[in-house]
């Protein structure tokens, strides 16, 4: 089975109120998270994990408070001798604007996505506001979109799975790496959704639902579920990703 490296891309931030990211908790905290593409190397075929912002904000003070470097999608692919018609497959968490603004730049590749996030994007709830269909039109008027109803394998060693936590039709990416199953998660979550400070533990919850979610409670279950799954755990906007480079480390 291939092994693959995930190198994290900076595409972009977002500053908010931290409980967009912690279901009941840490409200009133001002948050910066790293909106990431997640370039997969190994294999064949040139992978992304999302495509990121198209236009990102960049500042020193972001980039302080992350703790790395904001990349357009060019830069940021260029790092590793790409330009975004080398991509071949691009698989999506979900199709939320931050994830997906950058998905007509690539003009070779396939896509891979949940039926319920295509269904989501064209019809989106009044609630969820992130949904921009402008940003796939291209892909699907194309062809290159594909939709997924089930678990299952993209190429040899990368799996999907689905997990509706922060949205119906979140995909976690399940990836072979030389330190086990890594998993980029479905849901946009930090390392604290996974590993709670002490007084969380103290009230008997082992992880903390993303601030936003479809239903708390099977949004709960499905952390547990990942959390099992992974041997290296990916959540999608974890800060401390931003100065990594690979995953797992040489």
């Amino acid at each position: 089975m291939v092994q693959y490296i995930i190198h994290p891309i900076v595409m972009g931030t977002k500053i908010f109120d931290k409980g967009m990211m912690t279901y009941q908790h840490d409200y009133g905290k001002s948050y910066t998270i790293p909106i990431y593409a997640w370039y997969i190397e190994g294999g064949d075929r040139k992978i992304l994990v999302d495509t990121g912002e198209a236009h990102p904000i960049r500042s020193e003070d972001r980039e302080r408070a992350i703790g790395g470097k904001i990349h357009t999608f060019e830069e940021g692919l260029a790092l590793y001798g790409l330009t975004p018609l080398d991509i071949d497959i691009v698989i999506h968490t979900h199709l939320h604007n931050d994830h997906c603004e950058n998905d007509y730049k690539c003009e070779n590749a396939r896509f891979y996505v949940h039926s319920k996030e295509l269904l989501r994007i064209h019809d989106p709830h009044p609630l969820d506001y992130r949904y921009l269909e402008d940003y796939i039109e291209e892909v699907e008027e194309e062809g290159r979109m594909e939709a997924i109803d089930e678990d299952r394998e993209i190429v040899d060693g990368i799996s999907v799975m689905h997990t509706p936590a922060h949205t119906d039709g979140g995909l976690s990416v399940i990836i072979e790496t030389s330190g086990g199953k890594a998993v980029i998660t479905g849901c946009c979550t930090i390392l604290e959704n996974f590993y709670p400070p002490r007084e969380i533990l103290g009230m008997e919850m082992d992880v903390i639902p993303p601030g936003t979610n479809v239903n708390a409670y099977e949004a709960y279950n499905v952390m547990e579920k990942i959390k099992q799954t992974a041997d290296i755990l990916i959540p999608l906007h974890e800060p401390s990703f931003a100065a990594v480079r690979d995953i797992p480390a040489p």
